[in-house]
C-alpha cells in the first residue's frame, strides 16, 4: 500500500488534523442518539472495507483516528473512509 502524507490529506479534509502517521477529527452531534447512529452506520461501511476506525465516544461527541496499521501510517482506505464520515454526518 501506498502511504500518504497526514498533514496534506488532512489540509484537504474538512475539520481533520494530520499527525505523523494518521488523521483525526472530532464530530459533534446533536445527541448521543445521533452520535451512536453515525458509528452505527460507519461500522457496517467499516466492516464492509475491513478497516476499522480507532474511535471514541462520550454523550454527542464521537473522537475519531485513521491509520492503516499494517501499512504503517495514512492509506487511501483511510481517506476513503474519512470521506465516508463526513457524508454520513452531514459535511
Amino acid at each position: 500500500m501506498h502511504l500518504l502524507d497526514p498533514k496534506q490529506i488532512a489540509e484537504d479534509l474538512s475539520g481533520w488534523s494530520g499527525g505523523d502517521d494518521f488523521i483525526t477529527k472530532v464530530f459533534q452531534f446533536k445527541d448521543f442518539a445521533q452520535a451512536f447512529g453515525f458509528m452505527s452506520e460507519i461500522a457496517v461501511v467499516a466492516e464492509a472495507m475491513n478497516h476499522h476506525p480507532q474511535w471514541y465516544n462520550v454523550y454527542n461527541r464521537v473522537d475519531v483516528t485513521l491509520t492503516t496499521h499494517d501499512a504503517g501510517g495514512l492509506t487511501e482506505k483511510d481517506v476513503t473512509l474519512a470521506k465516508r464520515m463526513e457524508q454520513a454526518a452531514g459535511g
